[in-house]
């Protein structure tokens, strides 16, 4: 690892420690905007799309970081002092059976009425008929995440690695709702 990407590590490990809601807000909130402008360049976008970029980044600053620092301080203290491989798969379950679908569910109307500014009842519709289909697939993607999150990623990390996984998953969501926008438009 070269000195400045050391020097970096260091300094982020610094912040992550003294302000962890904050390094992980603005954390998830960065991730989403690399995810966000790849969305955009896969979907054809021939001119950036600033306000988008910005309310995704939004998005993951105010709600995802923030969310994924708490749901992990609520999951430690729920499952306090246990470990293995049982644990591992009761805070997966948990976790799925919980916080996955209400993220779906909330980045697809968030995306609809905020990004797109699209109004309540197309956005309802959308939901309806796309989020089965998206939730079964984070069902099949998510599980896998979360057992190496918990199983192998220190406690003031899994935020940061969720949210590097997160920002791959908010590409196929992002995806997902434009396509829906297009044939709408």
């Amino acid at each position: 690892m070269s000195d400045i990407a050391q020097e970096a590590w260091r300094r982020y490990l610094l912040q992550l420690q003294a302000h962890p809601l904050r390094t992980k807000a603005i954390t998830a909130g960065c991730l989403a905007g690399c995810s966000d402008l790849i969305a955009q360049k896969i979907s054809g976008v021939k001119r950036l799309q600033l306000r988008r970029l910005l309310l995704i980044m939004l998005y993951g600053f105010a709600y995802s970081g923030p969310f994924g620092h708490f749901l992990h301080k609520v999951m430690d203290i729920i499952f306090r002092g246990k470990k293995g491989s049982k644990t591992v798969a009761k805070k997966v379950l948990l976790e799925q059976l919980t916080s996955s679908p209400w993220n779906n569910f909330f980045f697809m109307r968030y995306y609809g009425l905020v990004v797109e500014g699209r109004p309540w009842g197309l956005v309802r519709s959308k939901v309806r008929k796309d989020y089965p289909n998206i939730q079964l697939t984070a069902w099949k993607f998510w599980p896998i995440v979360g057992r190496i999150n918990y199983q192998y990623m220190p406690l003031q990390f899994r935020v940061l690695f969720h949210s590097f996984v997160a920002s791959c998953w908010a590409i196929f969501l992002n995806l997902k709702a434009r396509s829906g926008a297009i044939k709408a438009a």
